[in-house]
């Protein structure tokens, strides 16, 4: 494939992918918005709970949707619409008893958290109620992750997308009926986050009909060699997210033990990280999608075209960002937060916000090779070097350095990845 015609595949791809990307975090948004205006601060301290409770359970099944599309693009690739049909009927299927299985073990689960978590009798109440609501929706969010990351495979982010927009707006009419005329508070809220789920879950089912889908016996789902194939790549991108919250929780812990003002700035702080990660998602996305395509079809020249324009693509990205961030960062801060106190702290650290999207954008790019690839265990080895690292320098430098030691540590992470990835990726390639 000629480069003109692949970037016109990548820009076809990524920006349905974007948009995907930005409306997702809305159906929590949405019930952040909704209790805000209930009138008291317990309804939002529990969904603030609630929600973290969900992400936590969620997160580690990412792999439905990497995994997924990884498989299923190579199956478009290779013109094998039958290994693209059981990739799509095995992901369900670890999606239904994942999600019932949660459903299953919500008390105990609740109960740890409950234990973890230092909130009053009013407030547990409230978070017993959602998530005792929301948790019937598992099912259907997790089967989302997998039919998000198959129609993906199969060179469509558009059907993602509508999913998310319509999940979205289900949530909000669901949620302020029950909340404002049903009056039925933060019950309300659930039923509507956990309606929203599963019709978006419908709507993609529905998306699926254009395809047409061979049938399956039982026999072929549980093939040992597919199984094997499937639960190996799910398996390192179920380590390798573990690896990925353990940063992610600690970089917050650790912001927290410095006091209100430093975990507000690295939060804000975080807010730019996140912003440049939407919008680079959306071409690791497309990198997926393709180079899965270009490997299952054993087309290693357009493979490695697709390797370059993509760590091009995120190359320009990190410049414009890290443009931004430099002459606009601090007033972006001031957008998302009026307390003086906490932006003027926040300048003292505008540095390590500049340079999250060039020291970041090569994690993303190769992600999605790997990912298209099935190259899971090299991204799981560069994740885990990366993770030993972090905590390696974080421990190194806290004492002396405190905030400071911590960005540094969070950015050599990420500088770590790309290289690692880098030096693997290519050897992966010349095979």
């Amino acid at each position: 494939m000629k480069l003109s015609q692949l970037n016109k595949e990548i820009l076809r791809l990524t920006i349905p992918s974007i948009v995907t990307n930005i409306t997702t975090p809305l159906l929590g948004l949405v019930d952040v918005a909704i209790v805000g205006h209930m009138g008291s601060a317990v309804y939002l301290a529990a969904i603030a709970v609630g929600g973290n409770i969900f992400s936590m359970l969620y997160w580690p099944f990412a792999f439905l949707r990497m995994g997924t599309s990884g498989m299923t693009a190579q199956a478009y690739g290779a013109h094998d619409t039958q290994a693209a049909s059981l990739a799509l009927y095995r992901s369900l299927l670890v999606a239904l008893l994942v999600g019932l299985a949660i459903i299953f073990l919500q008390r105990p689960v609740l109960g740890l958290v409950m234990l973890l978590m230092d909130t009053n009798d009013s407030t547990q109440t409230l978070i017993q109620t959602y998530f005792g609501i929301c948790v019937w929706g598992a099912p259907a969010m997790l089967g989302t992750y997998a039919l998000s990351g198959w129609f993906l495979g199969m060179q469509n982010s558009q059907s993602p997308m509508w999913m998310s927009i319509f999940i979205n707006l289900l949530n909000i009419v669901v949620s302020l009926l029950l909340v404002f005329v049903v009056r039925l508070d933060i019950a309300g809220v659930a039923i509507g986050t956990m309606s929203a789920q599963w019709g978006g879950f419908i709507i993609g089912l529905l998306y699926c009909r254009r395809y047409q889908l061979h049938k399956a016996t039982f026999a072929q789902l549980i093939c040992r060699r597919e199984l094997l194939r499937f639960f190996s790549v799910n398996a390192d991108i179920f380590l390798r997210t573990l690896c990925l919250v353990a940063v992610t929780v600690w970089f917050t812990a650790a912001g927290s033990r410095q006091g209100n003002t430093i975990l507000a700035v690295n939060t804000l702080l975080m807010q730019l990280f996140i912003l440049f990660s939407y919008i680079m998602d959306g071409f690791a996305f497309a990198g997926e999608a393709l180079s899965g395509k270009f490997y299952g079809a054993n087309d290693r020249d357009s493979l490695r075209r697709c390797v370059i324009a993509i760590i091009r693509w995120g190359f320009a990205l990190a410049i414009i960002f890290s443009l931004l961030y430099l002459v606009g960062g601090e007033w972006f801060l001031s957008l998302l937060s009026s307390d003086s106190a906490v932006i003027a702290a926040a300048s003292d650290y505008h540095l390590w916000s500049i340079a999250i999207p060039i020291a970041g954008f090569g994690a993303f790019a190769w992600d999605a090779i790997y990912i298209g690839t099935t190259n899971t265990r090299g991204m799981l080895l560069s994740m885990a070097t990366a993770t030993l690292l972090f905590f390696s320098l974080y421990f190194s430098l806290f004492t002396h350095l405190a905030n400071h030691g911590l960005w540094i540590a969070f950015i050599a992470y990420l500088i770590t990845r790309s290289i690692v990835q880098t030096i693997l990726g290519q050897r992966y390639l010349r095979r």
